[in-house]
């Protein structure tokens, strides 16, 4: 009996030895570049106790688009993490308070997506690098002509507006021909398209080409104080920013 539980406790040994052998290997063959492309990946993860640019970022955008009111400091804590779940939840996403792949694309923050998607940059079709200086001049003489006195969220929606036109099968697709769609924008009718818009403007125009959309999709808006067409005022309302409705 004694030489069977010898025989076993032998033979347990030399598994363990076999398995603790080929673990060595593989974390030691394990190549450098991946090793390294995974700690650069998890870093870009944001969660409390993250500190820098990026979050810095993350509150910004969070703060205009009012789930944020803190400082934006680049210092991921307990109010930053509130406000993060609060826009996941708004946004259908798992409210974990993490921003990961799928919040750092809701928020339209492409560089960081796209580091998470697979390492590459600038192949998001959203992104503004997909648009030439010619077309952010466009959306943001548009923008600067329609919303000039609205606020930078209520600007930046109506770039948005414009960039989900561009994407829709039933408007033009590309930003000039959105704008310059007969009927479309009361400022081209009237003339104010004309007008040199400011850095706040173009600004707006980046953010709305870069994915931010405050009005979650929105094709249209109006101001209800002006608008006269029965047609628009029947198209579901989405949100209110100013003085503008967004509606689908």
């Amino acid at each position: 009996m004694k030489k069977f539980l010898a025989i076993g406790a032998a033979a347990l040994t030399l598994a363990g030895a076999v398995t603790a052998g080929i673990v060595a290997y593989t974390v030691s063959a394990r190549p450098a570049a991946d090793t390294a492309l995974e700690l650069a990946l998890d870093a870009a993860v944001l969660r409390q106790g993250s500190t820098g640019s990026e979050v810095k970022e993350v509150q910004r955008r969070l703060k205009q688009w009012g789930y944020y009111s803190g400082a934006v400091d680049g210092i991921f804590g307990a109010g930053t993490k509130k406000a993060v779940i609060a826009f996941q939840k708004k946004n259908g996403l798992t409210a974990d308070g993490v921003v990961g792949k799928a919040t750092y694309k809701a928020l339209g923050m492409n560089s960081s997506y796209n580091a998470l998607n697979g390492g590459s940059s600038g192949s998001s079709s959203s992104g503004s690098s997909n648009y030439t200086s010619s077309d952010v001049y466009v959306l943001a003489k548009c923008i600067y002509a329609e919303g000039r006195g609205e606020s930078y969220t209520g600007q930046v929606a109506i770039g948005a507006v414009i960039m989900n036109r561009v994407k829709s099968p039933s408007f033009p697709n590309t930003v000039a021909g959105v704008v310059y769609q007969s009927g479309a924008f009361t400022a081209v009718s009237d003339g104010q398209i004309n007008l040199e818009p400011d850095q706040t403007a173009y600004n707006a125009a980046r953010d709305a080409m870069n994915g931010w959309d405050p009005t979650y999709g929105c094709l249209y808006y109006y101001n209800p104080a002006v608008a006269t067409s029965a047609w628009i005022f029947s198209r579901p309302t989405v949100t209110v920013i100013g003085k503008h409705v967004f509606a689908k």
